[in-house]
């Protein structure tokens, strides 16, 4: 059953201060806002303030429905099950995601952390199972430094996976990490982006959010530091998910591209984000450009007088 929420809303000089836009909005994407108080809200000046209310409230509806099932990191209803290489947003939000997998590993992933730390960057990190029960200090250390961990099965497997298989490697996996950590992740990356093996599948079907990326660094293959530098921003863009690897083999050169990467997206005014803060911006951006759809469609309609 459908509800209405009465939000105010300001964007930019094309809207008016104080304008009043009803939002439709399925049952579940109602229910996920349910702890709004849509009253004190509609009673305020529709000014920035307001809309950034109405994003804290959103946020802590979030995260009060993930603590109740259990899970680390909040994430929109509507990412749940769903396939994401970069974020939808709003020109105005310049924000990259890095992320790393195949961790943890000895060397490389503490190195990785260190220069993530000095630059005071949360990154996500997405581990093989069998990786987290041969270096449980590892994983433990993200954890500690505030990162975001995501599933990436057992074993690393590419070839076809029965049900019970897939299920095997990625259940096992949030088991380790569960069991090391007592963190629970809604998160899922399949080994090598491969859709149709049977993982993708299990996974979407366990309400996991599917994270592939939009900027390969191909550092799996050890290029030479400038080309693996130059593969990161061929196609990084605003929203956008980097692929790299802390783990897997000898990751020295992504140790060695890391810090020129994150000086480049500095200078080029972007800031860095988690995957789960990325996805929360994105469900933010489209409820502003469904209200702004919404009230063009509601003026273009209305009658002249």
């Amino acid at each position: 059953m459908q509800r209405t929420l009465i939000t105010l809303f300001v964007l930019g000089t094309s809207l008016s201060v104080g304008t009043i836009m009803l939002i439709k909005l399925n049952s579940s994407e109602a229910q996920s806002i349910e702890n709004i108080n849509v009253n004190n809200i509609a009673t305020k000046v529709g000014t920035q303030e307001q809309i950034e209310e109405l994003k804290a409230a959103m946020l802590t509806s979030w995260e009060q429905q993930a603590q109740a099932k259990g899970f680390s990191y909040p994430i929109p209803s509507r990412s749940k099950g769903a396939i994401i290489q970069a974020a939808k947003l709003l020109p105005s939000q310049k924000v990259i995601a890095l992320t790393f997998d195949d961790g943890p590993w000895p060397g490389s992933t503490a190195q990785v952390l260190d220069i993530l730390q000095k630059n005071h960057i949360k990154g996500t990190f997405f581990v093989i199972g069998q990786n987290v029960k041969n270096y449980p200090g590892l994983l433990k250390q993200e954890i500690a430094q505030g990162h975001v961990i995501g599933n990436h099965t057992w074993h690393h497997w590419y070839q076809f996976l029965n049900p019970q298989a897939a299920a095997y490697e990625i259940d096992h996996t949030a088991d380790i990490i569960y069991q090391t950590t007592g963190l629970k992740t809604n998160l899922f990356r399949p080994p090598g982006g491969i859709m149709h093996n049977g993982v993708v599948d299990y996974a979407r079907n366990s309400k996991y959010a599917i994270i592939l990326w939009s900027s390969d660094s191909v550092d799996y293959s050890r290029p030479a530091v400038p080309k693996l530098i130059r593969n990161v921003f061929r196609k990084a863009r605003p929203g956008g998910i980097v692929l790299m690897h802390d783990g897997g083999g000898n990751r020295s050169k992504t140790v060695q591209a890391l810090p020129e990467i994150i000086s480049s997206f500095r200078k080029q005014g972007y800031r860095f984000v988690t995957i789960p803060e990325l996805l929360k911006l994105q469900a933010q951006d489209q409820n502003i450009v469904t209200a702004a759809s919404s009230m063009t469609t509601n003026h273009q309609s209305s009658p002249h007088q």
